[in-house]
């Protein structure tokens, strides 16, 4: 579920600690503190425009009045990003902590809202938004992707959130002390966090996703997930299969494959794309840094990451780059298709001719911040791997781990080495996770759709397929699109206006409809 370079890990030490000697109650006042900080109310004298507000009048079963039927959203200025501060609207929503004790602690979840421009008759209601990650802050993201969504804004207030353990809503903490964001093992999680790791799942998410449903007025949740987002937009259709409105679910993660088995899936996609980009590179790229072809690009990239294994290249602002940052940062111009394969080429010249990582590193840093499907560069790597954690149920013991970390190197000769440290990810984690794939069924709801891309290298293109089929007949329609990339919409126009339509009708393309692209 989440993408190979956001989930890279150290291999952590074995937990020392018991988390269950922590004090909740800190932890929750600590978050509270958090978005007391984010959250400011309307300046004097601020008004907004007269619209009609929607009513939904089926609240989650099972929460108390006080979260439901008595809590309406106090919408009011942003005061954090700096972005966000012209044209959209902040909130918190109380939720339960733990929603098996729905009249205990609650936690509030941080939402951004850009109001629809189209004319109230108009109006659909809510479109909520998750970038993808795990780990990835959504208040942050939507004034950053609006303009992907833009044509949706006649139809729809684009809502967005950051999902637990993720910015301003109970962030997780794993560093060496409580402000430091960073990640030092499972054992910093347990002492820091351990009080929230139970509760930072999709699945919560999934619950929190039906009460703001409600509390925005929606009868219904219409969604917009990528990447990561498909699994949590497929884990509500899950538990609310009668609660789903018009759900899109683009790059689809794979519902059926365990953490271990994707990123043996993932690799090879990538390895694959990699092996494209090299053939392209060699017809149409005049001195061409990969050579002659794939298996020429393959051995030149071993011989580059044996070199930076040794000594590392300078890559600019006192950084680095090594043999894992090679690997890392060139998935992520694949991420962006055949635009990034020029920009490639040349960052890979710099480095091999020069040994200079800094157009390797900037390009990556500034695809990071701006690729339409993956991770921004200030999402918290802690929030990924224990959320990833709280999902996954693979404790692998030794024996495992050696021969999984083995299968990942064998699958791709330029980026085994770097993905093959995942199987680390999550084998000393304090707390069990909830199953080993997705439970994603949703039989009786209403058609949810799902865009994969064939030259997918993040969220491989089967996954997508096995998500369609796993949703149930009559509710998984897929579209496919022959395009290069993490991600196809806005950018192919055809997908754009299937999704689009989709958004505004309820009418979903034909079974088995394909959307030429780089890769036609």
């Amino acid at each position: 579920m989440s993408d190979a370079r956001d989930a890279h890990p150290l291999r952590s030490r074995r937990p020392g600690l018991s988390a269950g000697a922590l004090i909740i109650a800190g932890v929750v006042l600590a978050a509270i503190g958090a978005i007391g900080a984010w959250l400011q109310h309307d300046a004097p004298g601020r008004s907004a425009q007269p619209r009609t507000e929607f009513t939904a009048n089926n609240p989650p079963a099972g929460l108390p009045t006080a979260l439901t039927t008595a809590q309406h959203l106090r919408w009011s200025r942003c005061s954090s990003p700096p972005t966000a501060r012209t044209g959209y609207d902040c909130a918190a929503m109380k939720a339960p902590l733990d929603y098996r004790k729905p009249g205990g602690r609650t936690i509030d979840v941080a939402l951004i809202r850009h109001k629809a421009t189209g004319p109230n008759a108009q109006r659909l209601g809510s479109l909520v938004l998750n970038f993808g990650g795990p780990g990835v802050s959504g208040v942050s993201g939507l004034p950053e992707r609006l303009n992907q969504y833009r044509p949706l804004l006649d139809r729809y207030d684009l809502v967005s959130f950051d999902p637990r353990g993720v910015g301003a809503t109970i962030p997780v903490r794993c560093g060496k002390n409580a402000e430091d964001t960073g990640y030092d093992g499972a054992d910093a999680c347990a002492e820091r966090s351990g009080a929230l790791l139970p509760y930072v799942g999709t699945s919560h998410t999934a619950r929190d996703l039906d009460l703001m449903r409600y509390l925005l007025g929606d009868e219904r949740l219409h969604y917009f997930g990528v990447s990561y987002g498909t699994a949590l937009g497929a884990v509500y259709a899950h538990l609310y299969p009668s609660h789903v409105g018009r759900l899109v679910l683009e790059a689809s993660v794979d519902p059926t494959e365990d953490l271990n088995e994707e990123q043996v899936s993932q690799v090879k996609a990538v390895q694959a794309a990699f092996d494209r980009f090299a053939a392209h590179c060699a017809a149409r790229i005049r001195h061409c840094p990969t050579g002659d072809g794939p298996e020429e690009a393959a051995r030149r990239m071993t011989r580059l990451a044996d070199r930076l294994e040794k000594t590392p290249a300078p890559a600019g602002g006192g950084r680095n780059l090594d043999a894992d940052d090679l690997a890392l940062t060139v998935s992520d111009y694949l991420d962006i298709g055949t635009d990034g394969w020029s920009p490639l080429a040349k960052a890979l010249t710099a480095l091999i001719d020069h040994n200079d990582g800094g157009p390797l590193s900037k390009g990556a840093d500034d695809i990071g911040s701006a690729d339409r499907a993956t991770s921004p560069r200030d999402s918290s790597r802690a929030a990924r791997i224990a959320i990833t954690c709280a999902d996954s149920s693979l404790r692998p013991g030794f024996e495992r781990l050696d021969r999984d970390e083995a299968r990942i190197k064998a699958a791709s000769p330029v980026f085994g080495a770097a993905w093959s440290t995942g199987v680390y990810l999550c084998y000393d984690w304090p707390f069990d996770g909830e199953r080993a794939t997705l439970q994603v069924n949703a039989n009786g709801a209403a058609p949810v759709l799902v865009v994969g891309g064939t030259g997918d290298p993040t969220t491989p293109y089967p996954g997508a397929r096995h998500m369609a089929r796993a949703l149930g007949d009559g509710v998984g329609v897929l579209l496919t699109a022959e395009e290069e990339g993490h991600g196809t919409y806005p950018q192919n126009r055809c997908v754009a206006e299937a999704v689009d339509t989709y958004l505004r009708t309820g009418r979903a393309p034909a079974v088995g409809t394909v959307c030429r692209g780089s890769m036609s």
